[in-house]
């Protein structure tokens, strides 16, 4: 994505689920969970940075 864009709480919720998803279809292994969890992030937002409070939240079981 060429723009970063702010994420709101929609798209927090949107990419959470889209991660639990995943997860159990995929079956990825707990310790993939935080990298996979911040590419969501990272493409959604087109931002490098991730805050780790919002990775913990969406990994969150």
């Amino acid at each position: 994505m060429a723009n970063s864009k702010p994420l709101s709480a929609m798209d927090a919720e949107i990419i959470k689920s889209a991660f639990h998803k995943e997860v159990r279809d995929k079956k990825l292994p707990e310790s993939q969970w935080r990298d996979f969890a911040a590419q969501l992030v990272q493409t959604y937002t087109g931002q490098k940075e991730v805050d780790p409070d919002m990775l913990e939240w969406i990994i969150r079981k």
